[in-house]
């Protein structure tokens, strides 16, 4: 019995597990991240005002964003340096 308790609770907060896992980075031409992969390791600044997909969020870092889907958005993240780190669609 002294074992019995300790192991239901650890099932019991095993089941509590709420996160689940992101989808990969979409490089469909949905948003245009294909073809700006090679805006990666430039300065932010080089992708401003360049035509893009219907809706762009840039994504700074420790940035709170939401974690919808929409396969016509294009996220740009960017580092400390201002820095292109990703940019996918979604």
């Amino acid at each position: 019995m002294r074992l019995v308790a300790p192991l239901l609770g650890l099932v019991l907060l095993a089941a509590c597990q709420t996160e689940t896992p992101q989808p990969a980075p979409d490089m469909s031409a949905s948003c245009g991240a294909a073809d700006l992969q090679p805006l990666q390791g430039q300065p932010l600044a080089q992708f401003q005002g360049h035509p893009a997909a219907k809706a762009t969020r840039i994504i700074a870092p420790g940035m709170a964003v939401t974690m919808d889907y929409r396969q016509d958005r294009l996220n740009v993240e960017h580092d400390a340096d201002m820095i292109i780190t990703r940019i996918y669609c979604g």
